[in-house]
C-alpha cells in the first residue's frame, strides 16, 4: 500500500497521473485528449472500473473533451484507491459506487459537492447449471451461504473496491465468513475477475454495465438477481482545493457539471451495448452531513 501521498513524490503535477497509473498502480489510463495542443489543463479523475471497463468513459469523454477543450487522464481503481488518490490530492475529482465510504470522505473534508450521478445494480452471476442453486433465491446473502455451503468456488475482487464492499456487507447479512475452501480473493478489477469466474466454474458478484459488457466473452450466467441490497448508485465528487490549491478545480467542476447535467444524463442513458443500456441516469442531490 502507497502512504506516502502521491504530490510529495513527483515535481510535475500533470505527470502525476500517468505515473500513478502506469508505473505504481498498474492501472488502465484512458484518455479522451482530442486536440494535441489543448489549451486547458488536464482534469484527473479517479473512477471505478466499472465505468472504464464498461466502456461509459470512452463513450462520454470524448464527447466532453470535444465540447469543452478540457482533456481527462483517467485512474481507474477500486473505490477505496480511487477516494485514497482524492485525499492525497493525486485526483481533482472521483467518481465512485460506495455510498459509506464516500460520505466519509466528505464528512473528513476531502471532497465536495456531492453529487448522484447514475445508477446500475449488482447481480450474483455463475456457472449455468448452477451447483449452488442459488437461480431459485431472491435474497442475495442466503445466495451467497448456499454458495459456501455447497462447497462451491466464489471469485472475489478483493480489491477495496464499490464492488468488494457489497459483497462484504452481504457476507456479514449471510453471517458468513468469506475464508471457507472455495474462496479466492483476487485483488483485480471486475473484468479479471469475471473471467476467472468463468474460467473456474465458480460464482462472483458483478456490477450489471461492466456484466453486459463482457457476458459475450464468459461462460457464465445471471443468477441472482433483484434484491434491494443489491441497488448500486454513483456519485461524483469534487477534490476539496482548500486542502490542494493547485487541483484543476475549474476543470474538474465543468466535468462534473458536464456529466449531471441534462445533455450528460442523456448521454449516459443512451450508452448501450448488444442493444442493453448500461447505466440509469438520475443525476439529483444526495444528503450528507457536511459538503465542506
Amino acid at each position: 500500500m502507497i502512504t506516502t501521498p502521491l504530490r510529495q513524490r513527483f515535481a510535475q503535477p500533470v505527470l502525476r497521473p500517468l505515473w500513478l497509473a502506469l508505473a505504481l498502480f498498474g492501472l488502465t489510463l484512458v484518455s479522451s485528449i482530442s486536440h494535441a495542443a489543448s489549451p486547458k489543463p488536464p482534469i484527473r479523475l479517479a473512477t471505478t472500473t466499472s465505468t472504464e471497463q464498461s466502456g461509459l468513459l470512452g463513450w462520454l469523454l470524448p464527447k466532453f473533451t470535444q465540447e469543452t477543450g478540457y482533456p481527462v487522464l483517467v485512474m481507474a481503481a477500486g473505490t477505496g484507491q480511487s477516494l485514497k488518490m482524492g485525499e492525497n490530492g493525486d485526483a481533482d475529482l472521483v467518481m465512485t459506487h460506495a455510498p459509506t465510504a464516500e460520505k466519509k470522505f466528505v464528512d473528513a473534508g476531502f471532497g465536495i459537492e456531492p453529487a448522484a450521478l447514475m445508477h446500475n445494480d449488482f447481480v450474483i452471476v455463475g456457472p449455468r447449471q448452477d451447483p449452488a442453486g442459488i437461480g431459485q433465491l431472491k435474497d442475495a446473502a442466503k445466495g451467497l451461504q448456499a454458495i459456501k455451503e455447497q462447497g462451491q468456488t466464489f471469485i472475489s475482487r478483493g480489491d477495496e473496491s464499490g464492488t468488494h464492499l457489497k459483497e462484504q456487507t452481504l457476507w456479514q447479512a449471510a453471517n458468513v465468513t468469506p475464508e471457507f475452501a472455495g474462496y479466492k480473493s483476487i485483488g483485480q478489477g471486475m473484468g479479471p475477475t469475471l473471467t476467472m469466474a468463468s474460467e473456474l466454474g465458480g460464482y462472483t458478484l458483478t456490477d450489471r454495465g461492466t456484466w453486459l459488457a463482457y457476458q459475450s466473452k464468459l461462460n457464465l450466467a445471471v443468477l441472482l438477481e433483484g434484491d434491494k441490497r443489491l441497488f448500486n448508485p454513483y456519485q461524483v465528487i469534487l477534490v476539496n482545493p482548500k486542502r490542494y490549491p493547485d487541483l484543476n478545480s475549474d476543470g474538474a467542476r465543468a466535468l462534473k457539471n458536464w456529466l449531471v447535467s441534462a445533455h450528460g444524463q442523456q448521454l449516459i442513458g443512451a450508452f448501450k451495448v448488444a442493444g442493453q443500456a448500461l447505466f440509469v441516469a438520475d443525476a439529483k442531490p444526495l444528503p450528507t452531513a457536511k459538503s465542506q
